[in-house]
């Protein structure tokens, strides 16, 4: 049983439609990347998943049950992109209070409190607090209960390198126990090494959803080759433009080239076989390309649809 199932759901404000036949899915201890532009139909899409909206047309089953079956919602945790608190209240009184709530175990609060990094801030009042404080208190917020789906919406807004780096670690050791999560962010030179797969939406439409190495062989991305060190970097980059490839000199004794799909393996060899090379890097299309690429591809798509 996947942890969500979205089919054919198209969601309407009046006569704007905010959402056009999505199909989406989200596998027990998957997770899932949720990328695009502002106003992309990203929190709409939270938000028919957490039971605060009803879809317009199609369906959506979290859990394998109705989104707004309190069952369900005992076994949701959530971080908004804006958390707000009570700001009289301190970070262990918070806490206690949103366990009350969801019903969740109260040893829970000062176990949380520790893992986020606020163990020796818990007795402080919320408006001590700083925006980074404040946003870890709300990741231990979501996490009571032990949720099986966790939705995070920009979760490293505020919180420093370090800060972020620990919050990802956390993201992997959820998934590894099990949990789904959908996690999405601007900031994505961050993102990619801890998602399983990534979706994109542009103006209310999924242009695009699979792993990283699914999307760069559909998007035909090129990859980028660096060797430096090749005493015959000149004669390489001869027989390499005679071929037809995109190659240039970096540095004294350095070379790059372009590898089309399909090419890479090839220029390998070559790079290889010259010998003598000191170092050889193979940059892939990052997750920033790819969104990049399917985000011009949906101007593109808007803009003749908009002619039409």
């Amino acid at each position: 049983m996947n942890a969500v199932e979205i089919e054919g759901v198209s969601q309407h404000y009046g006569n704007l439609t905010v959402l056009h036949d999505l199909h989406l899915s989200l596998g027990e201890g998957e997770v899932l990347g949720l990328f695009g532009h502002n106003g992309a139909g990203k929190t709409t899409t939270m938000k028919l998943i957490l039971g605060l909206l009803q879809a317009s047309h199609g369906r959506v089953q979290v859990l394998g049950r109705t989104p707004s079956d309190p069952h369900v919602r005992q076994q949701l945790g959530y971080l908004p992109e804006n958390v707000t608190f009570y700001a009289q209240l301190s970070g262990r009184e918070t806490l206690r209070h949103f366990a009350r709530l969801k019903g969740a175990p109260m040893n829970q609060v000062g176990e949380l409190l520790e893992q986020v990094g606020l163990a020796a801030a818990m007795d402080r009042r919320v408006k001590t607090y700083s925006k980074g404080m404040r946003q870890r208190l709300g990741l231990a917020q979501a996490l009571l209960g032990v949720p099986r789906l966790l939705l995070l919406d920009e979760p490293t807004v505020g919180l420093d390198p370090i800060a972020t780096q620990d919050l990802y670690q956390l993201v992997d050791r959820l998934r590894q126990q099990g949990t789904s999560i959908i996690l999405c962010s601007h900031v994505l030179p961050g993102v990619e090494a801890h998602i399983n797969r990534a979706a994109i939406l542009a103006h209310g439409r999924l242009q695009a959803v699979g792993s990283l190495a699914s999307l760069r062989a559909d998007a035909g991305l090129p990859a980028v080759i660096r060797a430096s060190g090749l005493k015959q970097s000149a004669q390489l980059l001869q027989r390499w433009h005679a071929d037809g490839h995109q190659a240039r000199s970096v540095g004294v004794d350095g070379v790059e080239v372009v590898a089309i799909n399909g090419h890479k393996l090839g220029l390998l060899r070559q790079l290889l076989g010259e010998g003598g090379a000191q170092d050889i890097d193979i940059h892939q299309p990052s997750l920033e390309d790819l969104y990049r690429h399917y985000m011009t591809h949906a101007q593109g798509a808007q803009a003749e649809e908009g002619v039409a």
